[in-house]
């Protein structure tokens, strides 16, 4: 069980430190500029715990595998990453910016579930959706 809990319970503080981060960010720096000492940092923290975790590793090897997923992904994140600090620029509330996001995230993955991964849409997910998206209505009602 804590196997399977760890993992979400590690993305969901992470999650919460991130938002304060973007949202913390001084208003006059560039995205890009910060984001550039954010990558180096993460690029040294993942050396230092590919390392720890595989005693006897050999991360050049580990290269040989790669596919073009990481370097899509790459891209993708500094979107992610980027997205984040102009959000919180232009004035989105720590409070609802990510609930909002989720919700429709949700909503487009179900959607990339149901298309690219076969996965099933029951009643409950369209009544989750539903639920998502009035709360949406609620939430950025000011």
């Amino acid at each position: 069980m804590v196997k399977y809990i760890l993992p979400i319970a590690v993305v969901i503080c992470a999650n919460v430190i991130y938002q304060i981060c973007a949202k913390s960010m001084p208003k006059d720096i560039d995205p890009f500029a910060s984001l550039t000492i954010t990558y180096s940092i993460s690029a040294l923290m993942c050396v230092i715990l590919y390392f720890v975790m595989n005693k006897n590793g050999n991360l050049l090897k580990e290269y040989g595998k790669l596919n073009w997923v990481p370097f899509a992904f790459g891209i993708v994140l500094v979107g992610l990453e980027a997205g984040w600090l102009y959000a919180y620029k232009a004035g989105w509330k720590v409070s609802t910016a990510q609930i909002t996001q989720s919700s429709v995230l949700a909503l487009a993955l179900i959607a990339v579930g149901a298309l690219m991964f076969h996965e099933k849409i029951g009643w409950n997910k369209i009544v989750g959706v539903i639920i998502c998206m009035i709360g949406l209505v609620f939430i950025n009602i000011k």
